[in-house]
């Protein structure tokens, strides 16, 4: 198998995202769905308190691989008892599109960002019609080059498609749950939201 630094896959490709989003200030961050904890460990490399949740223990056994400084939880994270305002990121990648209910799935991540930190996700969604159409096609050919200048790993953690939302229904449903939240389509079949929790002014 290849050392974690010399993998690449899709949403490898945009760890350095979701980690050039992290608040310089931030001291805990959360993994949503951390499958094989890739994401938690980059996490860790500038975050000292990482928590790593994955519903899949099987997934999650494999992940406690990525270090022993992360604190690896078995359950959901919509469910689980943090508290509120606990994490400075709280951060998921290709993840969201497998939960029940995007908008609830968001409200419940925002309630756990505190003031002044940030909610970052990288999701996954279906392109319909012509206006996702340019984007299949820049998908497809840098896929093609990246491919070839890259060693292709394939996560084990359970995968889900067609996502159950177009891109268009994704960004309406952030613009709704997260005011003010920035939404972007991404190549490689993904898109970024980051949003920031106003700090607490006197």
């Amino acid at each position: 198998m290849s050392a974690p630094q010399d993998r690449w896959n899709h949403n490898l490709h945009y760890h350095p995202l979701v980690l050039d989003a992290v608040p310089a200030h931030a001291r805990t961050a959360l993994d949503v769905g951390t499958g094989d904890g890739l994401l938690a460990a980059d996490l860790r490399r500038r975050v000292p308190h990482v928590v790593g949740i994955d519903l899949d223990a099987d997934v999650l056994t494999r992940a406690r691989a990525a270090g022993d400084d992360i604190a690896w939880m078995h359950g959901d994270a919509l469910e689980a008892p943090f508290p509120a305002g606990a994490f400075d990121a709280v951060a998921s990648v290709a993840v969201l599109h497998h939960l029940p209910d995007l908008a609830d799935a968001l409200r419940r991540l925002s309630t756990l960002v505190a003031p002044g930190g940030v909610l970052v996700d990288v999701g996954m969604a279906r392109s319909v019609g012509w206006r996702d159409a340019p984007w299949e096609v820049a998908g497809v050919a840098q896929h093609q080059v990246l491919r070839r200048t890259r060693t292709y790993w394939e996560h084990t953690a359970p995968t889900l498609w067609p996502p159950p939302h177009t891109y268009a229904e994704v960004r309406e449903i952030v613009r709704e749950v997260l005011p003010g939240a920035r939404w972007r389509r991404l190549p490689l079949w993904r898109y970024a939201v980051v949003w920031t929790k106003e700090p607490v002014t006197d």
